[in-house]
């Protein structure tokens, strides 16, 4: 168990540290090369949610950098400052998946909904879950730790949700992308490295998760014994 702990945590951590170089190099270089139309990505988005028939969402211009989200709870598109106004390949790959996410809420895609309910879960059980299972650790009392090892179960499942959520997300961007006509195929391939590379961060988070849910196990039964 040790031996298979150590390897899972050394290859989520360099996991991590690539996809996070990856993400951001790739949309970096991306980001310097316009798209033909000129279009920004939140013309993009606009465009893309109008021919999947969504009128509802707005398009909204957050700070940051790769902090493009879309929150079902009040349908807004959130999208930072590199993409909101620019006409890259970049941003508008970016927009283009966000807006997949609108089309996910639209149709009621299953894993979205449940990542949707497991939201509060997951807030509780990745700050709570560790400490109450390394309390009831040390404290002897096994219903705390059992409690804890519970709670960022709950954290974990959503780790493992958002995978799908977030690779179908980038397929229905792709899709909607060629569909539409809004890139050129030489410009798709340029939007699939940038979505991959943003995907493989969150491959790496769930590994992450695994790894510390694994020892906090283990944790728990070297008590047992």
């Amino acid at each position: 168990m040790n031996d298979f702990y150590f390897i899972l945590v050394i290859a989520a951590a360099l996991l991590s540290l690539w996809a996070q170089f990856k993400v951001k190099s790739t949309f970096a270089k991306y980001s310097r090369v316009p798209c033909e139309k000129g279009v920004s990505g939140a013309q993009a988005a606009q465009a893309l949610m109008r021919s999947s028939g969504i009128f509802d969402v707005a398009i909204q211009r957050v700070g940051g950098s790769l902090t493009d989200n879309y929150n079902p709870s009040n349908k807004t598109l959130n999208l930072s400052e590199p993409v909101f106004s620019r006409t890259s390949i970049a941003a508008v790959g970016v927009a283009a998946h966000e807006t997949g996410h609108a089309v996910q809420h639209k149709i009621g895609y299953g894993p979205l909904v449940l990542r949707s309910t497991l939201v509060p879960v997951a807030n509780i059980g990745s700050n709570a879950g560790p400490l109450l299972a390394v309390l009831g650790f040390f404290a002897g009392i096994p219903a705390i730790t059992e409690l804890g090892i519970l709670l960022f179960a709950g954290a974990v499942l959503f780790y493992l949700v958002t995978l799908p959520v977030e690779f179908d997300a980038s397929f229905r961007a792709l899709k909607l992308l060629k569909s539409t006509g809004t890139l050129t195929d030489s410009e798709l391939r340029g939007v699939r490295e940038v979505l991959t590379a943003a995907a493989m961060t969150y491959v790496a988070s769930a590994l992450t998760a695994i790894a510390q849910l694994l020892r906090l196990m283990a944790m728990r039964d070297r008590r047992r014994r």
